[in-house]
């Protein structure tokens, strides 16, 4: 598996120690995030690494910002992208097994570090259960393609 990470000026504490994980888990990772204390638009680094995504250089992503909200807004405008934002590791993982979510959003000032970090490795173990739920995906690809 291959992952993009990014964030913006309020979710570097994170991002941090999901980069830690990912190379505790040995999953490689490139990682677009900013590296400024200064306030940034979080489009700026969602968009570009959504359709790094959708063009199939990276598996999955993470992204995160004060909330995760403005990344989660942000990269599913991208066609492809079924990033999902959760606060909790059961949505995470039911996000994965439903949803087969391509990007993982995270809000810093939501569920800090530790948590985060919870969040993301069981959102990166979890696989997509198929069946029923390719179907409901199928049907999302067939309105993007419209």
């Amino acid at each position: 598996m291959k992952v993009i990470i990014t964030a913006d000026h309020a979710g570097m504490t994170v991002r941090n120690e999901v980069k830690d994980l990912l190379e505790e888990m040995g999953i490689e990772y490139e990682d677009t995030g900013c590296s400024c204390e200064s306030s940034v638009d979080y489009p700026d680094y969602a968009l570009p690494a959504a359709e790094r995504i959708a063009k199939g250089e990276f598996d999955r992503g993470i992204f995160i910002c004060g909330t995760g909200i403005g990344m989660s807004i942000a990269a599913n405008k991208v066609k492809g992208i079924r990033c999902a934002l959760t606060h909790d590791v059961y949505s995470a993982k039911l996000t994965r097994q439903h949803n087969d979510s391509n990007v993982l959003a995270l809000g810093e000032r939501v569920v800090g570090p530790g948590l985060a970090r919870e969040i993301a490795k069981v959102w990166l173990e979890t696989a997509f259960d198929g069946g029923r739920h390719a179907n409901r995906i199928g049907k999302i690809g067939t309105y993007e393609d419209k």
